[in-house]
């Protein structure tokens, strides 16, 4: 790539907004651009689980194009421009990288993380004194995570952040025992729960929200504890679980299409069939030799 590259991007972004341009690029707005940039995010994703790199390559464009069009956006604005995003991440970097530009020490990782959130505190305090105003630390370790992002992720990071000070599971061990007790609470509830519409059961029935609710905290404690499992274990609980639904299709098409064979489908085959031809499928994905 030259040094030509992606200032062409820049201007053409610039050109699609500009007069002249396309009505469509020119009509969006902050917040209508945001869904594709998800969009986008996800799709690289999905090229970086499938080793297709390729994609990846395609993918990482379109990812920049969003981050170009905001910017894009900002500067018509008289916000900021791409100039000022580039500048703004850049300094960051070497800022919060001093064992690397300059003469701090940090051996491992934990090291890098640690600093990491001491330089970012530091950031906040100059950037309040900057505008005139008194800085107030989090009032909270969990200030700054968001509660807009996926749910296994907020759970990572929210447990992250109590480990950073010693609020975390000493053993694997722990953490098993605990998801075994979960396990044994969410029965618990679920069988209430069953054993309450059975005697209603021909009668007319009261709001179950009450037991809806309670079943639902236990599952959402089991998934908790889960993604503590995961992030113990240093596996990304995201990555590890579109794995396993990109298993689970696989799996899946591959009995629908041994069904189809058979000029039946999942519909109208029997339970029995269906766990039969499942066993197939793994058995088909196990290594020569395995």
């Amino acid at each position: 790539m030259t040094d030509t590259q992606f200032p062409k991007l820049v201007e053409l972004m610039a050109r699609l907004r500009g007069p002249g341009g396309c009505p469509w690029d020119r009509e969006q707005t902050y917040d209508t651009i945001k869904p594709f940039l998800l969009e986008e995010t996800y799709e690289v994703l999905d090229a970086i689980d499938n080793r297709d790199w390729d994609e990846l390559a395609g993918e990482l464009g379109d990812l920049m194009l969003q981050v170009v069009f905001f910017a894009q956006m900002a500067s018509e604005d008289r916000r900021f421009n791409i100039e000022d995003v580039i500048e703004r991440i850049h300094t960051k970097m070497v800022r919060r990288h001093p064992h690397v530009f300059g003469d701090a020490q940090a051996a491992t990782s934990a090291d890098v993380l640690r600093k990491w959130e001491v330089l970012k505190a530091e950031e906040k305090r100059k950037r309040a004194e900057e505008q005139g105003q008194s800085y107030r630390p989090p009032e909270s370790q969990l200030d700054g995570v968001s509660s807009h992002i996926p749910s296994l992720m907020e759970a990572h990071q929210l447990s992250s952040r109590a480990a950073h000070v010693g609020f975390d599971w000493k053993r694997l061990q722990d953490l098993l025992d605990k998801l075994q007790e979960e396990m044994a609470e969410l029965q618990a509830v679920a069988a209430e729960k069953a054993k309450a519409e059975q005697k209603s059961s021909g009668k007319k029935k009261p709001s179950d929200a009450p037991a809806r609710v309670r079943v639902e905290e236990e599952v959402g404690d089991l998934l908790f504890t889960a993604v503590n499992i995961a992030r113990f274990l240093r596996v990304d609980s995201e990555s590890a679980l579109r794995r396993t639904n990109r298993k689970f299709r696989r799996r899946f098409q591959w009995m629908e299409a041994e069904l189809k064979k058979n000029g039946t489908s999942p519909r109208e085959a029997t339970l029995e069939q269906m766990d039969a031809l499942w066993e197939r499928a793994k058995e088909a994905e196990k290594p020569v030799g395995h």
